[in-house]
Formats: structure tokens, sequence, C-alpha cells
């Protein structure tokens, strides 16, 4: 229970002596838990790594290349020097597994060892992929909940399970958007009702179908694809992803109603490190970095998005932060629903598109990459043109591209297909310019803004309590401006683009 007694001391204090099953901790979010974790509380018992791995032998070596390998565990290395692979070695146990198989994969003796240490189980693996294959994201984001719920009703000493979520399982609302859990079977499309249970069926129905059809690996991925968006915008869901998202935590609510305490965090498009222990440090792609890797490099010369919308961003080592406090905060409720946190700053301390371009637009013009290397000429940006709504962006798309190809297509049948290849390839390049930018509409134009009360009640239960330790997940505290400009602009150039 949030409680007055509740600082950052008693937050550390809490991971002594526990041990923690994470799953995604090969992912950008789940690294800097771990990391954060061993560095603030090395008393920390064990933390079991589940990694998608054939045995103990492939699981640790993921674990070493992708996990304590990385960069942001730079600090934990020099604190620990010499006695750092003992440490880890000591603290971190890799299991071969996946959440996608009943039991995580684990063997019964496995199972049973593992049921019997773990106080905390952190659900942090998803597959993110907006344009995902309906059976991959439906295996990981839904069954893989599932799966998750009946290994913690195993563990005889659970104290709290945290599920990672994302903010937008909201859709496209407008307007504030709650804290508030989803009902099984609910759905955002007026008249309609989501059987989880069919949409299993459905997704085997149709692989059993392009099997007996002996399509291509191609076309049977496309379709697979094609189910996923469908079904989603059927229920009112922009995307497979999110979609998925959804259902897992409405499984989740349904599962373990009272069992254990659940606590689902929902983060907004996660940032790079803005604090410890490594600033502007961060790995894949999000939404808003396609726009400042296309800028840097001069590939994108136009942008869907309206630059007075909120652009609703919050730092990764602050999403792991308010995990870890909610963690002790919740330890071992009995009886409660479950809590939602949004871990988002539309409400809190809004950042308009605007401040991102702005910052983009004066960074690469004060440092232009060199595309060629340190001796070739700089790249000097050019300004973007924005367009604020999906018709606008397909007009001009259509005036100054697909209009061309069409004329491109029709002197290639004058010319007996001389310009064939060079048709394709533009072709597959507009088709791909319309399909992010149909994914990315519902993020770049989104209009709602999402309530983060219950968030705020955690802050307040932390707030002006003095410690050694930086636990603090207030977006308040952020300077945009900034930020972008200084930390994660430079980050998404060093670690994304390699320079």
């Amino acid at each position: 229970m949030i409680g007055d007694e509740l600082d950052s001391d008693v937050v550390v204090r809490y991971f002594r002596g526990k041990s923690i099953l994470i799953t995604g901790s090969t992912g950008f979010l789940g690294k800097v838990l771990v990391e954060k974790i061993l560095r603030v509380q090395p008393d920390v018992k064990k933390l079991f790594l589940l990694v998608r791995a054939a045995d103990d032998e492939s699981a640790k070596q993921r674990v070493e290349t992708e996990v304590t390998g990385k960069e942001i565990f730079q600090v934990l290395k020099e604190k620990h020097g010499n006695g750092f692979e003992g440490f880890v070695q000591e603290k971190i146990c890799p299991l071969p597994g996946d959440v996608m198989h009943e039991n995580l994969g684990l063997g019964p003796a496995k199972l049973r060892q593992v049921c019997k240490e773990i106080d905390i189980v952190v659900n942090g693996a998803a597959t993110t992929n907006f344009y995902e294959r309906y059976d991959v994201a439906f295996d990981t984001n839904v069954m893989g909940a599932k799966h998750i719920c009946e290994f913690a009703k195993r563990c005889s000493k659970l104290k709290m399970l945290l599920h990672v979520s994302t903010a937008y399982v909201a859709g496209e609302q407008e307007g504030v958007v709650l804290e508030k859990p989803f009902r099984l079977g609910e759905t955002l499309r007026e008249g309609t009702h989501l059987d989880i249970e069919s949409e299993l069926n459905l997704i085997k129905e149709t692989r059993r179908e392009l099997k007996a059809s002996r399509c291509s690996e191609k076309a049977e991925r496309r379709s697979m694809k094609e189910l996923g968006l469908k079904r989603a915008r059927e229920f009112g869901w922009p995307n497979t992803y999110v979609f998925t998202k959804a259902m897992g935590e409405m499984l989740l609510g349904a599962h373990l109603r009272g069992d254990v305490p659940v606590v689902i965090v929902r983060p907004s498009i996660i940032t790079s490190i803005l604090k410890e222990p490594l600033p502007g440090w961060m790995e894949g792609i999000r939404t808003i970095d396609s726009f400042i890797i296309g800028y840097a490099k001069q590939a994108l010369s136009i942008f869907l998005v309206d630059l007075d919308l909120i652009m609703d961003v919050i730092p990764g080592d602050m999403v792991v932060n308010a995990m870890m406090v909610a963690m002790a905060a919740h330890s071992e409720e009995r009886g409660q629903q479950t809590s939602i946190y949004h871990l988002t700053s539309s409400v809190r301390h809004p950042a308009p598109y605007a401040v991102l371009a702005e910052c983009g637009r004066r960074y690469f013009l004060h440092n232009p990459l060199r595309s060629g290397g340190k001796n070739s000429e700089p790249v000097r940006p050019s300004r973007m043109r924005f367009f604020r709504t999906l018709p606008g962006f397909r007009a001009y798309m259509a005036i100054k591209f697909r209009l061309p190809l069409e004329i491109l297509r029709l002197l290639n049948i004058v010319l007996c297909g001389a310009l064939s290849r060079r048709h394709d390839e533009l072709s597959r390049k507009y088709r791909y310019v319309m399909h992010i930018a149909e994914l990315y509409a519902p993020y770049s134009l989104f209009k709602g803004c999402f309530d983060d009360s219950n968030t705020e009640r955690l802050r307040a239960a932390m707030a002006n309590r003095s410690s050694g330790y930086d636990l603090g997940f207030d977006p308040m505290c952020v300077d945009w401006d900034d930020y972008f400009y200084r930390v994660h602009i430079p980050g998404v150039v060093k670690y994304l683009c390699g320079y």
C-alpha cells in the first residue's frame, strides 16, 4: 500500500534479498531495469532473466552479449572492477525459455526450483512491431501474459507482479485517457465484443488454410500481417501491437484478480536515458527517432505530424524508477484490483512536437552529420515540410510522387520494359512511405492526453524525502528543449546512427 513511510531508501531496501524473474531483459527497458537494480541494490538475491535460447549455455551467452555486455553497464563495471564478472554470475541466472510457451518453456525440475524462489515477476517481454504477424504478436503479447499468470500462481512466495504495457492501448481516443483497466472482452468500437479465444481459433484456422494452399513464405507472412491489422481495426485499435497488448492486459486482470498484487505500467513513447547511468543511451528506433534520423541524413523531406499537438514522451530511466517504486508500494497487497500507472508527460509537463522539430533543426545546423566519414562533406539540413492531416499528406504524395510514377509506368510500356527496374524500385519506396505514414499517424496525430492521477499519488508518496538514490520520475523536472538538444538527439546520433 502506498504509505507515508515510502521514500527511495525504503524502495532500495525493499529489493534486498529478493529474487526477481524478469522477461524482456534483452530489450531497452529490460537492460535499464537490470542495471539499476544491480547498481543501487547489490544485495538483491537473484535476477532470473528469461531469454530465448536453446539451452543454459546459449542463454548465458545471450545475456553476456545482449545485456551485461552493453555500454549501459559501464558504470557498474567500473564500480566492481575485476570483480564484475563474478558479481554478475552470482546475481544473474539466465533461464532459457519463452513466454509464448506454457510454463515459460521451463522443464519440470527447473520450473519447481524457480517457483520456490521468486518474490517478484516483471513481465516486459513483448513484440513492439506495429505491423507484426498476428500469430507472432498474439503468441507473445496475449498468450505470453496468460502464461505469466499461470506461472505466477505457481510461485509460493510471490509478492507482486508488474506488467509493462503501453499508454497507446487507448487507441486513437481523444481528450483525457483515464488510468483504468480493461474489462475482458472490452473494445474501443461501440457495438463490438472481443472474444480472445475466438481470435486464437481464427489464427489457427488461417494458418491451416495458408499451409493447405501451399503459398510462399512471403505470402503467408503478408497474409498474417494483414490479418492482424484487419482484426485490430475491426475492434477500434490502430495496429496489431496495441491491440494485442490490450488483450494481454485483459487476461492479466481476469486470471489474477485478487490472487496477487498486479501493477500495469503504461509508458508513452520511451526515450533515451535522462540521467543515470549513461545520459542519451538508447536502443531501438522509436517513432520520433525515425524523424530525427531521416532529417539528419536528409532522407526525409516531409513528415506527417501536427507540430501543435502534444508529443508524449518519457525518458527510460524515469520509467524504470517508477516501476521500482510501484513494486515496493504494492508488494503483498491482497484483494486489490489491478493498479494502473500512466508513465507519461502530456498532462504533467506537455511538450509539443514543435520542440523536437526546432531542436533537431538547431542541432544538425550546428552539428551536421558527415555521411561518408570524418573527412567527407557535411550533410546540410534543409527545412522539412510537415503535414497536419493524413488526407493532406496523401494528396501531396499523389501529386509529387504517384503521378510521376504513373508517367514512368507509361514510358516503360512504350520503351518495352526498359525502365521496369527503376519503376519497380520507386514504386516499392512509395508504398513503403505511405505504409509507414499510415502506421505512425495514430501517434504523430494523437489528440488525447494521459491522466496520471495514480502516478501522481505515487510521486507524492516519494516527495520531499532526502536520499542518496535517484528514483525520480517526475517529468516536471525535465527541460524538454535542453533534454532533446543536449541528451536525446546526440544519443540518437551516437547509439542509433553510429556516428
